[in-house]
């Protein structure tokens, strides 16, 4: 019903090579345009879920987490935001938090999120429980995992998936050394103290560091590795934009589809800048009614750079994820 849902959705359908080649766009003018939305659609870092009652719910980046909701995933407004009153343990490292990531498990809404400063790797990840996942209904749970100024990653961005057998997983990273991956205790939330290996996913070791936000879905037989790789947060200069990379196996190895590692600079383009639709990223990926959809944010280039709401539907059909 939902983004939280982390089953194998249908079989990849088998197509020619040449075919697969032909639906990956190739230029920025073959990206299609975000699909229509109104009202309260300033947001950064969004993620959505859609209830059982089919009211959607997103959140986003800033202040106490902002909130929008809508009926219909076209029409949103605005609400107040997810903490009423901050944490205390905030404070240690910002005033604000960052890339919230809603999901359901177990009668309840979990949101994984990050408190940090931006351009700095003192940073950590918190997690809130709610059985409404509404505004104001949220308890804090308090630091999954953290990072430090010596630390080679940066604890920010967060994503939970879950797998087929039940195991929990966070993904998260910043530039640094890139994306990572630690085990979750379904039955904390936190880290599984059997297993605490923090494995890498990505990363770009050779020129820029600039990768981060990262979002693991399974789709057919593969896992699916979305990334945000290159400079956010800077109008319409921004240079954001969406890869990806798949596996066979949760904790990868995760290659692009010319099969070059992702820890090796890698990733298949998804979204690129085009027209006034500049720098999208931060996405997430839920699954609805009609289908898988990629939200994001993009910076309006005919709105001086305003960050604004994408949501468009993923082709699967060639084995790989396409915007439609």
């Amino acid at each position: 019903m939902s983004r939280i849902s982390r089953r194998t959705r249908t079989a990849l359908l088998a197509v020619p090579t040449a075919l697969a080649l032909a639906l990956i766009p190739s230029t920025a003018s073959a990206y299609p345009n975000p699909g229509r939305v109104t009202g309260a659609t300033v947001v950064h870092d969004p993620t959505m879920i859609r209830t059982s009652a089919g009211q959607y719910l997103l959140y986003a980046t800033g202040g106490g987490l902002g909130f929008r909701t809508s009926g219909d995933r076209i029409a949103f407004t605005a609400g107040s935001d997810a903490f009423t009153g901050k944490p205390s343990w905030w404070s240690s490292y910002a005033t604000e938090a960052w890339a919230p990531d809603i999901s359901y498990h177990g009668g309840k809404y979990l949101m994984y999120y990050a408190v940090s400063i931006f351009g700095s790797n003192k940073s950590a990840i918190g997690l809130a429980g709610s059985t409404t996942g509404l505004p104001g209904s949220w308890t804090d749970y308090g630091v999954v995992h953290t990072s430090t100024t010596s630390s080679d990653y940066n604890a920010i961005d967060p994503n939970l998936f879950v797998d087929g057998d039940g195991k929990w997983w966070l993904s998260f990273g910043s530039w640094w050394s890139g994306i990572k991956m630690i085990r979750i205790d379904p039955a904390t939330g936190k880290q599984y103290a059997g297993d605490t290996a923090r494995r890498s996913l990505a990363a770009r070791p050779t020129g820029t560091k600039a990768i981060e936000a990262p979002y693991i879905v399974k789709h057919g037989s593969y896992y699916y590795l979305f990334a945000s790789y290159d400079v956010c947060c800077s109008g319409t200069s921004s240079t954001y934009k969406v890869k990806v990379g798949r596996a066979s196996s949760v904790t990868g190895p995760y290659r692009d589809k010319n099969g070059v590692a992702l820890t090796d600079n890698g990733g298949t383009p998804v979204l690129e800048s085009h027209g006034s639709v500049i720098g999208p990223g931060g996405q997430s990926i839920m699954h609805d009614s009609d289908g898988d959809l990629i939200v994001y944010h993009y910076y309006d280039g005919n709105d001086n750079g305003t960050p604004k709401l994408g949501v468009n539907l993923l082709d699967w059909s060639s084995g790989w994820p396409v915007a439609r």
